[in-house]
């Protein structure tokens, strides 16, 4: 099972999200996220793919839902609330087309085909406006 970590940055009612350049993909609007490694933590993992994909770092303070998904192709995907973003550098140009800052504010009239998922980008977006986060403790650290 693959696990997917992201990061949710906000601002001014607009949240950041990347252009893919994958083939499956290319030109989809989604969150700036990947494939967890083996020798990192999920909060590790999300900060990393929020660098390489976008060029800003972020404190983590909040976590979303758990999303599962079943099928050919099962996953988990984890994503963070991101606060203090701060652009440090420039983004992979190979993984990524570009970014975008979308205005959340009515998101239901936009266009559904611009997203590589856009029931992920409904429920982070749903959770947002419901105020539905967890705090980090939810999580726990444990060696193995």
């Amino acid at each position: 099972m693959e696990v997917i970590v992201g990061t949710i940055i906000l601002k001014d009612n607009k949240v950041l999200m990347v252009k893919e350049s994958k083939k499956e993909c290319y030109g989809k609007l989604a969150f700036p996220a990947g494939h967890l490694k083996a020798e990192e933590s999920v909060l590790e993992g999300a900060k990393r793919e929020l660098m390489e994909e976008t060029g800003y770092t972020a404190e983590l303070i909040k976590a979303f839902h758990l999303i599962t998904f079943s099928g050919k192709r099962p996953m988990i995907m984890l994503h963070f609330l991101g606060d203090n973003a701060q652009l440090v550098k420039e983004y992979d140009k190979e993984e990524i087309l570009g970014i975008e800052w979308v205005d959340i504010r009515n998101f239901e009239n936009l266009d559904e085909t611009q997203f590589r998922n856009y029931d992920v980008f409904k429920t982070i977006i749903n959770s947002i406006q419901k105020n539905q986060t967890y705090n980090l403790d939810l999580i726990k650290f444990l060696k193995s």
